[in-house]
């Protein structure tokens, strides 16, 4: 059976404390994150804005969706585990159809998706 030092030790990245006194460093969290499928035209900030994938996120954004939207979102989650063996959750999808929207917005400015859709 676990003891209570077991059950409530520290979770955060930072260094605990052994059971000997002394001070034993956590490994660090290391994400699977699928390497980014670049183009020739693609540049390094393309690179850069990669979605942070399934690591423990420190931020938070709370956002409103309709139950329509919340079907769709839903839909497309399920849709990417039946047709591509891809178990995702609603968050990682949203942060990397944002990930897709911000690197479209860098790369076209005024011509991308996100300002035509705004602006329509």
């Amino acid at each position: 059976m676990p003891t209570a030092d077991d059950l409530f030790r520290p979770t955060s990245p930072t260094s605990t404390e052994g059971a000997e006194g002394d001070l034993a460093e956590e490994p660090p969290v290391v994400a699977a994150v699928p390497a980014a499928r670049t183009t020739s035209k693609a540049s390094a900030k393309d690179a850069a804005r990669q979605p942070s994938g399934r690591v423990r996120h420190d931020e938070k954004m709370t956002v409103y969706v309709t139950a329509d939207e919340l079907v769709d979102i839903e839909h497309a989650r399920l849709d990417l585990r039946r047709h591509h063996g891809l178990a995702v959750d609603r968050g990682r999808l949203v942060r990397e159809a944002l990930a897709i929207v911000l690197a479209d917005l860098e790369e076209h400015g005024d011509d991308s998706e996100l300002v035509r859709r705004l602006l329509g």
